[in-house]
């Protein structure tokens, strides 16, 4: 049965708590943040959204563009928003005037450039849309930007999709870029291949917004950025497409691809992709390790990642996380350690991971675990993630959403720093975040994980939680989450590690790029799109 995308919430709208579990979760929230339990507000229904009328008709497009174009009330509604916490709490409040005036849906890549070169002559904003779980502002035109433009159409890939070529040989596949992550997998697994790329986002988002915003699946180290596993590109743009060459490496000048990695649909609409590819793992090996302080969790996580075994999990939560996600309830930090192959066992190097553990002070909490599996047997992945973190790790965003109907603030952001400077960064973050939120709304939980490690540095994952102004909730957030931002730039991070940047971040990136480069940037997109319809705002 296919699922129904809820209009204002994450995802499935079958797999919304109920209210029983909207209750536990209310119980929970003053539990973890203090203040008055929430309250079960109602759910808002798809026929109390207010869409207002598009300014442009279907009919205003060129003949043979029109079967491509939707104006229906509902389509145009689903695509108003991403997914983070501003887009939820318009939507619970059934606020959808930022909705497109038009959907198109291009069968071909002709179909997009044929769709670019009418937004350019009309001057419609034109807005690539993966599986619109952006929560960044990725694919929304802002209403006081609506104004420079006749309308917004919004361009969903949905009909490009499929694995179109496989080169088992060489363990490459060209993937359109609509395609979403669980039909991808599908796709490859009966060749016993897996892209390996597992973002939260996985069940809704698409191959072709995974390379735009140059997404990190789970896996800690390793391959893990979208970009690791790109060997060309096609990408259509208001001047014309370029297909970038496949090869396993080239020294020839910069690489192209680079252009478009990370675009966020300001320099073109990637439609397809040769991706690397590989070969799914039938060894796992697996242990949670507990810590007394996340700082000596956080040391241990550097020598692993400086150590050369690449395991596939490193998953380092603090007791807040642990909290959070019931993984642990004793007030230590959590590292959670997988390593998975399709060569070969993994004893010897699990041993060596739980060698390096024991003396940053660790003491193993469960496992170890060996899985020896057929190829076909499991998800790619899965013994990388223990049980129950896992299956809180897939519902998280559902728990945001149930979170916002129940008036309480949630949500994450997420950074990069050196080894040099993590203590008194992490530090610096958490202190500025838990200041913001005492002066905002009386306080609230600040927790972190570490999602990625590398030799060099480490990418924590924060997520906040507190009571909330019920009316003023944007307000809250947006300072909260400048309070946060400011911090990461003053410490040393970055804006973001694997969201994107989006509308949200926008500010906070230009500070973070060189001005010479910002202008370089600049350059190329008015380059690449003369007449600036493509996701305006986003990137330049």
């Amino acid at each position: 049965m296919t699922a129904t995308k809820s209009l204002w919430a994450w995802g499935d709208a079958a797999r919304f708590p109920d209210d029983a579990a909207r209750r536990r979760l209310a119980q929970a929230a003053r539990a973890l943040t203090g203040g008055v339990e929430p309250t079960l507000r109602p759910l808002p229904a798809d026929d109390d959204a207010r869409i207002p009328a598009g300014r442009l008709a279907a009919a205003a497009a060129p003949a043979p563009l029109r079967p491509l174009l939707s104006e229906l009330p509902r389509d145009r509604a689903a695509h108003a928003y991403g997914r983070g916490y501003p887009d939820l709490i318009r939507g619970f409040a059934g606020d959808f005037a930022a909705a497109p005036d038009l959907i198109a849906r291009p069968r071909t890549a002709a179909d997009v450039a044929a769709l670019l070169d009418w937004c350019s002559a009309a001057r419609l904003a034109a807005i690539p849309y993966g599986g619109g779980t952006s929560v960044v502002g990725g694919v929304e035109l802002p209403l006081a930007a609506r104004g420079d433009f006749a309308g917004v159409v919004t361009l969903d890939l949905e009909h490009l999709a499929g694995v179109v070529e496989l080169d088992a040989t060489s363990l490459s596949a060209r993937i359109g870029a609509g395609m979403r992550g669980p039909d991808l997998e599908a796709a490859l697994a009966p060749h016993g291949l897996t892209l390996r790329h597992y973002p939260q986002s996985f069940a809704f988002s698409t191959l072709g917004g995974w390379l735009a915003t140059r997404a990190g699946g789970h896996f800690a180290t390793g391959p893990t950025h979208i970009d690791d596993f790109c060997q060309a590109l096609t990408v259509v743009t208001p001047r014309g497409t370029v297909a970038t060459r496949r090869l396993p490496a080239s020294g020839a000048g910069p690489a192209p691809e680079r252009l478009w990695l990370g675009s966020e649909g300001a320099l073109g609409v990637i439609t397809d992709a040769w991706m690397r590819v590989q070969r799914r793992p039938r060894w796992r090996a697996g242990a949670t390790v507990k810590f007394r302080s996340f700082a000596a969790g956080a040391a241990a996580a550097r020598a692993l990642a400086q150590s050369g075994l690449q395991p596939a999990n490193c998953r380092l939560l603090d007791p807040a996380e642990c909290l959070l996600h019931q993984v642990a309830f004793d007030g230590t930090a959590v590292m959670i350690l997988g390593f998975e192959s399709a060569d070969h066992p993994l004893g010897p190097w699990l041993e060596r991971a739980l060698e390096l553990a024991r003396d940053a002070g660790g003491a193993v909490a469960s496992g170890p675990t060996y899985a020896d599996a057929t190829a076909e047997a499991e998800e790619p992945g899965r013994a990388a993630e223990a049980g129950s973190w896992r299956k809180a790790f897939v519902d998280a965003p559902y728990l945001q959403s149930a979170l916002v109907s129940l008036g309480v603030l949630a949500d994450t952001f997420e950074t990069a720093c050196t080894w040099d400077r993590f203590d008194e960064f992490h530090r610096a973050v958490t202190a500025a975040t838990t200041e913001a939120l005492r002066r905002t709304v009386g306080g609230g939980l600040v927790a972190c994980r570490l999602t990625h490690v590398y030799p060099d540095g480490a990418a924590p994952y924060y997520t906040f939680v507190a009571p909330t102004r019920v009316g003023d909730e944007l307000a809250v957030w947006r300072e909260v989450k400048a309070a946060a931002s400011e911090a990461l730039l003053a410490a040393g991070g970055t804006i973001t590690h694997h969201h994107a940047v989006g509308r949200v971040h926008h500010p906070w990136y230009q500070r973070e790029r060189d001005p010479l480069f910002g202008a370089a940037l600049a350059a190329v997109k008015h380059d690449l799109d003369p007449a600036g319809v493509l996701n305006p705002g986003v990137l330049v």
